[in-house]
């Protein structure tokens, strides 16, 4: 007698097992509907895409193009006595001006470039 009470608990355990994975999976798919509507009624607050007409049009002389000049350094001004120090005031506006020489400046041979050594790179 006691192994039938056993075998019935062990199914009803089973049975409530199955219908709380049942339940489970229920209650994840109405919130995974809920989800999609709740963002199909988002999506439809929202403003249209922009139409092919709303696009941004190239210039009537056609697409702007780059330009390259050598400008010319504007130099920080040195203070009078080395002890001093300048204040913003006293220095001039920070644009460049365009350079007379428009030749682009070019490595000497045998320096280093932005490595620093100076030398050739050989050893």
């Amino acid at each position: 007698m006691m192994t039938i009470s056993l075998e019935t608990l062990a199914a009803s355990d089973a049975a409530w097992a199955v219908l709380g994975a049942f339940l489970g999976g229920l209650v994840i798919a109405v919130a995974l509907i809920w989800a999609v509507r709740l963002g199909i009624r988002v999506r439809r607050r929202e403003p249209a895409p922009p139409r092919p007409s709303d696009q941004p049009k190239p210039p009537p002389g056609g697409p702007v193009m780059e330009s390259r000049e050598v400008r010319k350094p504007n130099e920080v001004p040195r203070a009078e006595d080395e002890s001093d120090r300048l204040t913003p005031h006293e220095l001039h506006p920070t644009g460049t001006t365009r350079s007379e020489n428009q030749e682009r400046p070019r490595w000497s041979g045998g320096s280093g470039g932005s490595f620093g050594s100076g030398g050739s790179g050989t050893t």
